[in-house]
């Protein structure tokens, strides 16, 4: 695992940056997203890194949260999770081990594997650790990405600097 190869974010949204519940009013889908999460991916983007989505779903949720953050890349509807990574990777200029993936279930396994630095979050299926560097306390939708991009930030040494803002 080499923190600091890690030019990339790249997460699964249902489960990860939700709590995987989703409602519907007619036909319109609702989610929830955590506040602090959508912070961290701020963070992240002014560090430098670039974020964006690799989601199995399509959801007009899903894109305006992406929207509202700013995040550079959605491929969502894809339910080959290893074929639209591969597609995320040449489209991007990435190459696997430069991407944190934060996944939640089975269908992230194959991107999981292939990722630099793998992750999932506290309320997955304990078979998820077999493939992952490491687990979240928080949960999916309940902070689990601010966590894991914190982490990363402060492993590359950008921490301070993002500090900084807030500090002076």
């Amino acid at each position: 695992m080499n923190w600091d190869a890690i030019k990339a974010i790249v997460l699964d949204i249902d489960g990860v940056l939700t709590d995987g519940h989703i409602g519907y009013e007619g036909p319109k889908e609702i989610k929830f997203f955590h506040v602090r999460d959508g912070h961290g991916l701020k963070l992240a983007m002014r560090a430098g890194l670039k974020v964006g989505i690799l989601s199995g779903r399509s959801s007009e949720a899903n894109r305006v949260r992406v929207q509202e953050l700013g995040l550079d890349f959605l491929y969502e509807g894809k339910k080959n999770k290893k074929e639209a990574f591969e597609e995320l990777l040449r489209e991007q200029g990435l190459r696997a081990e430069e991407c944190m993936y934060i996944g939640d279930d089975l269908v992230d396994i194959p991107v999981l594997r292939r990722a630099g630095i793998a992750v999932t979050v506290a309320d997955a299926p304990e078979i998820m650790d077999e493939f992952c560097h490491f687990r979240t306390r928080a949960a999916g939708g309940h902070g689990a990405v601010r966590e894991a991009v914190d982490l990363l930030l402060k492993r590359q040494d950008k921490w301070t600097q993002i500090m900084e803002r807030y500090l002076s």
